[in-house]
């Protein structure tokens, strides 16, 4: 699952990246936001192969700083993505009832301010964990790059995922069902005629917010469960143990998917930047076809 998403979701990300930096002249608020979780995915990506060969070899060759640093950008990545693509949703919100882009969230400095706080309170949410995998490191002597739900003390890592859940996951997903309800609300105010040209940016949003639901929610369930398994006042069986963590390994790849992903919610968000990258590329094409 690793390798499938880091083949299919790199060459996406990068041509956005490259696209955004080469190919677009004037960025809107939407685009900064865009680019941000593109890189984000970019780089998370680019640690996939390292994950897939500590897997491979059942985590018997690894890099200590390697594991502390890719287990950091994995989830980073995870909170960051889910936290940008709000931003766009409420971006598509307020140029719906503000078209001539007079609000001030709208404009690129703004965004630019936002970027910089949800980078920042994105990285304060990652900072225990960061942590609480150097600390297992120490304890295991360095011998093996546990996942998250297996560090630790379980009641302290259980009340640590609990608060990341609500405030990393759940509470920018309200934010993205919420601006895709008030889109809507919006269009039934308005003339059918003037709300056509709003469909798209409404359908848009919603299909994020369902992607993430579908995604992201089987990883926070099976995280808290996983990790309240271990729990030695709830004395489970050994091979009740075994079939919850083999659940949570399954559902983390699952999770990780939205990053293959989230290239065509690039290229369909903003018409700009679609028109722009074509552009691009008939020129390249010209130029190929001149030479010869």
């Amino acid at each position: 699952m690793y390798g499938l998403e880091f083949t299919i979701g790199f060459i996406g990300n990068l041509v956005v990246v490259l696209g955004y930096i080469f190919c677009l002249p004037v960025w809107k608020s939407t685009n900064v936001y865009l680019f941000n979780l593109s890189l984000s995915d970019l780089v998370f990506l680019c640690t996939l192969p390292e994950l897939s060969y500590n897997y491979a070899y059942n985590q018997k060759k690894f890099n200590p700083g390697l594991c502390v640093v890719n287990r950091y950008i994995l989830h980073v990545n995870l909170y960051s993505s889910i936290l940008f693509m709000m931003w766009v949703s409420v971006d598509r919100f307020l140029l719906m009832c503000h078209p001539q882009r007079e609000h001030i969230l709208l404009t690129l400095k703004a965004a630019s301010c936002i970027t910089i706080v949800n980078w920042i309170w994105v990285n304060a949410q990652i900072a225990p964990l960061v942590v609480f995998i150097i600390q297992d490191l120490e304890e295991i002597r360095w011998t093996a790059c546990r996942d998250f739900a297996s560090l630790g003390v379980a009641k302290v890592l259980l009340i640590y995922s609990v608060v990341l859940t609500i405030t990393g996951y759940i509470f920018p997903l309200m934010g993205l069902f919420l601006s895709s309800h008030k889109m809507v609300s919006v269009l039934v105010k308005r003339e059918e005629t003037r709300g056509k040209s709003f469909q798209k940016p409404v359908k848009i949003v919603r299909s994020a917010a369902i992607m993430f639901l579908l995604l992201y929610t089987p990883l926070h369930v099976m995280r808290i469960v996983r990790i309240a398994s271990r729990l030695p006042e709830l004395q489970l069986s050994r091979c009740v143990v075994d079939y919850i963590n083999s659940v949570f390994i399954v559902s983390r790849p699952i999770a990780y998917f939205h990053s293959a992903i989230n290239p065509v919610f690039y290229f369909l968000m903003t018409d700009s930047f679609k028109e722009a990258l074509q552009d691009k590329f008939r020129q390249i094409k010209r130029m190929i076809t001149n030479a010869f």
